[in-house]
Formats: structure tokens, C-alpha cells, sequence
């Protein structure tokens, strides 16, 4: 990049530009501009055109100018926009000497208006014969030294409107990001699921084990937390008599940052009454299905050098069987005893409380999790990783949960709603002694959801898929930062 000295000295000429062109009565930073066709859109209707071939009608364009090559009375450039980027040429004879004066003050960067006539030159391309331009913005700060190669990730991320400007593969990223949430509320609104919207300032944090950010209202005079889910809330609908809701909702998380996890993030939450994980599995599979084919337009892709297959069915795996099976460790025979000579053989990190749950938690993120490529249901975990969600009746040491993993990545988490008001009042006083304890991120008491289950909810299963880390798997992103326009970033400082 260049040094302040030289950055300052090309705006103070592109500021002195501006002037110039005010002094011709031309607006440096136009008005609107109506254009008859999207770039993408010429280039497909004139697609036939013959080598040398012209055709009468006037067309109109936009876009930004993304290169300039100048031959003395003629001018060939680049004009790009949202769709794709055409070849434009001017000549002095075509536009005139004093219009053609003008444009020797346009820059790479400058988002002109075009009017003209498409051709086919003699080396194919099909060109825009400008007939007449409008200087719609000056850009004051030129493009990034070869901009075409913009890969310094610090300024791709930190400056994303450069990145989209000059990397169009992003911009197809976020396209494709667009569709697939498209899609989802397709899906689940054919399936009869109601979209809702729950408070993202909320009085006690819910809904997963996650340390809050925590803001002041004035007027109340109260702190609030940012979401951290919208569980509770949506759940508090399935008593209030809704029997299939969905949110795609803003999430935050006052955790660390990776290439998997943004303290902001996109979730979509669904639940259903009168279902259970079982069905909830079966929602997610076609879902995910229905998905990956309407923008992937069939069921392999490739993510990061392995092929994924999404063909159902989709394996599944009890936590237990699939820790014995990756370590040889038999959790559902081992006590409290057996606890310290395992943290010490398989080097567990475990904070807090020391538990059976803890421990299968710390293994199967250890051992299990890079195995699972293909997606994988891993089910029924232990209670008490798993605060909300209903026992299996025939062993009360797990629960009716699910986890979906795809390339060691974990992509969904579900379960059969705990409706059980006792049950759940217990749970939650398990979770403040961790809070307690030390435990950050272990769950409030929330005595308004357990009042709202003593009403009476009915049986459901919930289910909650990341939206960022699903756009990750379908644009083969290695980053979490590459599917989130602004991440949150460490100062510069």
C-alpha cells in the first residue's frame, strides 16, 4: 500500500478534480441514473453478436470503472457492477472534444452512468460504444495497489466494502448466504412453521450455556442482556398456544473469537409441539437437504478437500458408543473415582466441577469430533450438559438431544423439550450453584419460564442450526469471518 504522504497527496488531486469539474457545472456526485439493463443482463442478449457486429439500439448502464487503458482519442475500460463487468470504448469523434476533455479527469474507482451501443470487437469482446457518460461519484481515494489481488486478510475484513469492490468471489459468498436463509424461510413456511421475533434485549440471559454482554437502559434504570438465544422466549410462544415457530435471530456471546465462532452470530431456532428429537431429526435432514440442493443444485460438495455427501439417510450415533468407540472409554460404566485418572491419561483440560458429563464432553471434543465428517446425529448426551431438554425414560442419566456434525464441525443442536416445571426449577438450581461456583457461562434462574410451564407446554422438539457455519460449508469457507460482512475484529491497537 501507499505511504500517508503520497495517499494524502493523490486525494488532494482528486479533491482538486472535483473543483474542476464543478467549475464545468458538472456534478462530481451526481444524482439518479436510469439504466436500461444490469451488466450481466447486456452481456446475455447480446451474446450472438458476430465479430464486428453493431446493433442500433441505445442502451444505458452502470457500474463502477475498474480499469483504463488510453490510445490518444480513444479510451477503452472496464465497468463493473453488482452482475459482472463489460469492455467500454470511447472515442473523441463519437462523444465530442469537450466530453471527451472531460472524461481525461476520469479515474480508475469513478461509478459513472453510461449510454451507447453494444458491439463485438475484432478480438470478441463485446464493448460498449459510449455515446454519451455521466459522472455519477468521484471516488477520492484510489483503489488498493493492484487491487485485483486484495488479499491482505486484516484490511479485507476490517475495510469489507474494498473487499466486495474487488473481490467479486466475495460478493458471491454473501449472495449465496442470501439464498440460503431464502431458502430456509421457504422451507419452513411450506411446512406450516409461523416466523416470529423475540426481544434481543432480555431481562435474564436463556436458552444456552454462554456468558452474556450485558448493557444499561436509562430509563429503567436496569441492566439487560443481549440474547444469547431465543429459546426461552420462543418456548413461552408453544405455551401461549403457537405449535411451529421459527426465528432467524441475532445471537451474542461474550466469548472468544475464532475461525468457527463471532461474538455475533446468526442462528435459526424452530419448535415444534407434539414432536420430539425424533422428528426434529427428520425436519433437520430434509431441511438441510432441501437446502444444499436449491443452491448447490445437487448432494455432494466439497469443503475444504473432502467430499460431503448430504444423501440420506444421515448416521447416528449414541455420545457414549461413539467416545468408547474413538477411545476405548466405557462412560456409562464409569464413577467418580474412575474421574482423575482419566483427566490424567487423555490430558483433559476441565474446568469448574469435575463431572461424568464434563469429562464425556472434554473427550468427545478431543477424540470424536475430527472423525465425523459425513453428516453424523450424535445423540442422547448427558443430563446434565443439557439443562433444557427431556430425559430418555429408560436411562435418566441422558437426555433425548441431538448434535448434527458435518466436516468436525458442529452445524445443529437439538432436543425433546423439557416441560416438566419441577424438573426444570431443579436444573436450574443445579446451574446457578456452577454460576456460583465460578461458572460463567452456567444458566440464570429464570422464574417467569418456569411460571410459563406450570400453565402447561405442551411435548415439542426445538431445534437450533448456525446459519454462518452452514453458509461456511456451501461457499467451502475455511473462516467464520469470511461469511460475516463485518466481523468483530481486535483493535488496531
Amino acid at each position: 500500500m501507499e505511504n500517508k504522504e503520497s495517499i494524502t497527496e493523490m486525494m488532494a488531486n482528486k479533491w482538486k478534480e472535483v473543483e474542476e469539474f464543478r467549475a464545468e457545472n458538472i456534478d462530481p456526485f451526481g444524482h439518479s441514473f436510469t439504466r436500461t439493463h444490469q451488466i450481466s443482463a447486456l452481456l446475455e442478449q447480446f451474446k450472438d453478436l458476430s465479430i464486428g457486429e453493431s446493433r442500433s439500439e441505445e442502451i444505458s448502464i452502470t457500474g463502477r470503472l475498474m480499469a483504463l487503458r488510453r490510445h490518444g482519442k480513444a479510451i477503452f475500460g472496464d465497468l463493473e457492477d453488482m452482475s459482472d463487468k463489460i469492455q467500454i470504448y470511447i472515442q473523441s469523434n463519437e462523444i465530442g472534444e469537450q466530453s471527451f476533455r472531460y472524461f481525461s479527469k476520469i479515474d480508475v474507482g469513478d461509478i459513472l452512468g453510461i449510454s451507447g451501443i453494444v458491439f463485438r470487437t475484432r478480438t470478441g469482446e463485446i464493448t460498449v460504444l459510449v455515446k454519451k457518460f455521466t459522472l455519477l461519484c468521484k471516488s477520492i481515494r484510489s483503489l488498493p495497489e493492484k487491487w485485483h489481488g486484495l488479499k491482505d486478510i486484516e484490511i479485507r475484513y476490517r475495510k469489507r466494502y474494498l473487499d466486495l469492490m474487488v473481490n467479486p468471489e466475495v460478493r458471491d459468498i454473501f449472495i449465496t448466504r442470501s439464498r440460503v436463509i431464502q431458502s430456509i424461510r421457504d422451507f419452513l413456511n411450506n411446512k406450516g412453521f409461523l416466523e416470529v421475533e423475540t426481544p434481543i434485549m432480555q431481562p435474564i440471559p436463556g436458552g444456552a450455556t454462554a456468558r452474556p454482554f450485558i448493557t444499561h437502559h436509562n430509563t429503567l434504570n436496569r441492566d439487560f442482556y443481549l440474547r444469547i438465544a431465543p429459546e426461552l422466549y420462543l418456548k413461552r410462544l408453544l405455551v401461549g398456544g403457537f405449535e411451529k415457530v421459527y426465528e432467524l435471530s441475532r445471537n451474542f456471546r461474550n466469548e472468544g473469537i475464532s475461525t468457527r465462532h463471532n461474538p455475533e452470530f446468526t442462528m435459526l431456532e424452530l419448535y415444534e409441539a407434539y414432536g420430539d428429537y425424533h422428528t426434529i431429526m427428520q425436519i433437520t435432514e430434509e431441511l438441510l437437504i432441501h437446502v444444499v440442493k436449491e443452491v448447490q443444485g445437487g448432494l455432494e460438495i466439497e469443503y475444504q478437500g473432502q467430499k460431503i455427501d448430504f444423501t440420506p439417510p444421515w448416521k447416528r450415533i449414541g455420545m457414549y458408543e461413539a467416545i468408547e468407540k474413538a477411545t476405548g472409554v466405557q462412560m456409562s460404566k464409569i464413577n467418580p473415582e474412575d474421574f482423575p485418572l482419566i483427566i490424567k491419561k487423555y490430558n483433559l483440560e476441565i474446568k469448574g466441577i469435575v463431572s461424568k458429563g464434563e469429562i464425556a464432553s472434554e473427550l468427545f471434543e478431543r477424540y470424536v469430533e475430527p472423525l465425523l465428517i459425513q453428516p453424523t446425529f450424535v445423540i442422547d448426551i448427558p443430563t446434565e450438559l443439557s439443562p433444557l431438554s427431556k430425559q430418555k425414560k429408560n436411562n435418566p442419566e441422558l437426555v433425548e438431544r441431538f448434535e448434527l456434525f458435518i466436516s468436525s464441525m458442529e452445524l445443529a443442536n437439538a432436543f425433546t423439550e423439557l416441560n416438566d416445571p419441577k424438573e426444570q426449577r431443579r436444573r436450574f438450581e443445579e446451574q446457578v450453584a456452577k454460576k456460583e461456583a465460578g461458572d460463567m457461562e452456567s444458566h440464570f434462574m429464570d422464574e417467569d419460564y418456569i411460571e410459563a410451564l406450570e400453565y402447561g407446554m405442551p411435548p415439542a422438539g426445538g431445534l437450533g442450526i448456525g446459519i454462518d457455519r452452514l453458509v461456511m460449508l456451501l461457499t467451502n469457507s475455511i473462516s467464520i469471518k469470511e461469511v460475516i460482512l463485518f466481523p468483530q475484529l481486535k483493535s488496531k491497537e
